[in-house]
């Protein structure tokens, strides 16, 4: 049994709309609705919710809080195969070279994704991503990745591309 620790931080992945107010913006976590679409065979997900924010808004200490929840997973009985952070997908790489730079070698993989468009509208990469996350957990060695649009790029080394909407080498 995959024992996966699953991050949120919000980010577009996981934006909602209002109806009212006609904005899309992180008010909850709806990763578990996302999970509930995925059939994971020897999987057991755990969800642990750190922040609900738009990356853009994201300070240093938020990354060290994601940096925390990150070394206390690792850190704690020993169970957990692999971690996986949502994180929105303009700051991503800021904090993939954070996670990087302060963790003294994770035993397991550490994979950030996130999504361009949000899982609730059409034609949104945020499940596939999800999915291959998960997936990559269970393939790549210990260390910290972006997995989007079907690539696992290591930290360092790693941008956001905006033209072509997806993450690239440096």
């Amino acid at each position: 049994m995959r024992k996966i620790t699953l991050i949120t931080t919000g980010g577009t992945i996981e934006k909602t709309y209002d109806e009212q107010t006609g904005e899309l913006a992180n008010r909850r976590s709806i990763v578990r609705r996302m999970l509930s679409e995925l059939r994971l065979e020897e999987t057991d997900v755990n969800v642990l919710e750190v922040m609900s924010k738009d990356s853009l808004e994201m300070t240093d200490r938020d990354r060290d809080r994601i940096l925390e929840a990150v070394r206390s997973t690792v850190d704690g009985d020993g169970a957990t195969t692999g971690i996986v952070v949502l994180h929105g997908t303009d700051t991503l790489a800021q904090t993939g070279r954070h996670l990087h730079a302060h963790l003294d070698r994770p035993r397991v993989p550490v994979v950030l994704t996130g999504a361009m468009r949000p899982f609730e509208m059409k034609q949104s990469d945020a499940l596939q991503n999800l999915t291959e996350a998960l997936f990559a957990t269970g393939v790549l060695g210990p260390g910290v990745y972006c997995v989007a649009h079907g690539r696992a790029l290591p930290f360092p080394g790693v941008r956001k591309d905006v033209e072509r909407g997806t993450f690239v080498r440096e």
